[in-house]
C-alpha cells in the first residue's frame, strides 16, 4: 500500500515525511494485463516509485474500475509498497481553443482524477496543455478554468494534480517556469495543483543545468517563481536533442546530451530527497534494469 506519509494533505516526501534519505526510484511501467502487473513488475527492479497509466493514453473511451482490479491493485501494492503515479492521457488539452475538445478534455481528466482516487494513487501527472494558436495567455487562463473546474467536482478526494514542465514543441504550454506560477496564482485552491520536473524537457526548453553554475542558476530561478517546495516528482530521462532544441526525445540516462554529471547532482541534491522519481526511457531489453543501477551508483557515489 502507499504509506501514510504520501497521502495526500500530509507532509511531502523529503519536506518533513518519513521517506529514506534517498530518492524514490522508479520507473513508468505497462499495465497489459492487468493494472498489479505494473507493480509486480517494478518490484523485480526494486522500484520504490511507479508510474502507470491507468487507461489507453490514446483513446477516449475507457472501460470502468471493477471491484476485482482495484483489489488485485491495492494488493499488490500492499505486498510491495512504493509510491505510484498515474501520467494523464495524451489526448486532454486542458487549454484548447476548441469548445468541445475543451469539455470533453475538462470531462476525461476529471474522470482520471477519480480513477486515482479509487486506485488510492496520489499523484495525477499530466501536461498543461496546447493553445493551439489562440495565444499563451488565453491558453492559460483556460487551464485555470478546467482546473478549477476539476477542483470542485474533486472536493476531498485525496490526489494530487502534479503539473509537468514540457519541452515547448509546438504551442505546448509549461516550458518555462513562469507559466506553472501564472496557472498556480491564479487556482482556487493551489495546494491542489503541485510540480512535476521531467529533465529532458527542462533542457530541451532552455534551462541547462548541466554544470554545477548551470544546476544552481535553474533551480533558483525555479524557487523564485514556482517555488522548490512545489515540486513533487521527477522524470528522469536523458535527452536525444540539445539545449534549446525544443524536442521532446527521451534518451538513456548517461546516453544523451544531459550526461551521467547532471543526474549524479539532482539524485544527491537534499532538497529532493524522498521525492518519487521515474525513469520514462525507451522500453528495450534489459534497460530499465541497467538505467535504474546506474541511477542507484550516482546517487550513492560522491561527485568528482
Amino acid at each position: 500500500m502507499v504509506p501514510d506519509e504520501f497521502q495526500h494533505g500530509s507532509a511531502p516526501p523529503g519536506r518533513g515525511g518519513t521517506a529514506g534519505a534517498g530518492p524514490l526510484l522508479g520507473a513508468h511501467m505497462s499495465i497489459a494485463g492487468g493494472l498489479e502487473r505494473a507493480v509486480h513488475a517494478a518490484a523485480r527492479h526494486r522500484c520504490r516509485a511507479l508510474q502507470i497509466f491507468s487507461r489507453n493514453s490514446n483513446q477516449w473511451a475507457t472501460r470502468p474500475l471493477t471491484a476485482e482490479a482495484v483489489g488485485a491493485w491495492k494488493e499488490a501494492l500492499a505486498r510491495h509498497p512504493m509510491v505510484p503515479m498515474v501520467h494523464g492521457s495524451y489526448l486532454v488539452n486542458l487549454a484548447s481553443p476548441d469548445d468541445a475538445l475543451y469539455r470533453r478534455s475538462r470531462d476525461a481528466f476529471l474522470a482520471e482524477a477519480r480513477r486515482c482516487e479509487t486506485l488510492g494513487i496520489p499523484y495525477l501527472v499530466f501536461h498543461p496543455g496546447a493553445h493551439v494558436g489562440a495565444g499563451e495567455e488565453k491558453g492559460l487562463a483556460r487551464i485555470v478554468r478546467a482546473l478549477d473546474w476539476v477542483e470542485r467536482r474533486l472536493g476531498s478526494a485525496a490526489v494530487t494534480l502534479l503539473l509537468e514542465c514540457t519541452a515547448g514543441q509546438g504551442t505546448s504550454l509549461g516550458s518555462r517556469f513562469e507559466h506553472l506560477a501564472w496557472i498556480r496564482e491564479r487556482l482556487r485552491r493551489p495546494e491542489r495543483v503541485q510540480v512535476c520536473l521531467d529533465t529532458c524537457h527542462l533542457l530541451a526548453a532552455g534551462y541547462d543545468f548541466r554544470s554545477a553554475a548551470g544546476y544552481r542558476e535553474v533551480f533558483e530561478a525555479l524557487d523564485r517563481t514556482v517555488g522548490i517546495a512545489c515540486v513533487r516528482a521527477f522524470h528522469l530521462n536523458d535527452s536525444k536533442k540539445d539545449v534549446g532544441s525544443r524536442v521532446d526525445r527521451h534518451e538513456h540516462i548517461g546516453k544523451g546530451t544531459i550526461g551521467s554529471a547532471a543526474f549524479r547532482r539532482l539524485l544527491q541534491d537534499r532538497r529532493f530527497a524522498g521525492l518519487p522519481m521515474v525513469l520514462e526511457t525507451p522500453k528495450a531489453g534489459e534497460m530499465d534494469r541497467r538505467n535504474l543501477a546506474l541511477l542507484r551508483r550516482l546517487a550513492s557515489t560522491p561527485g568528482r
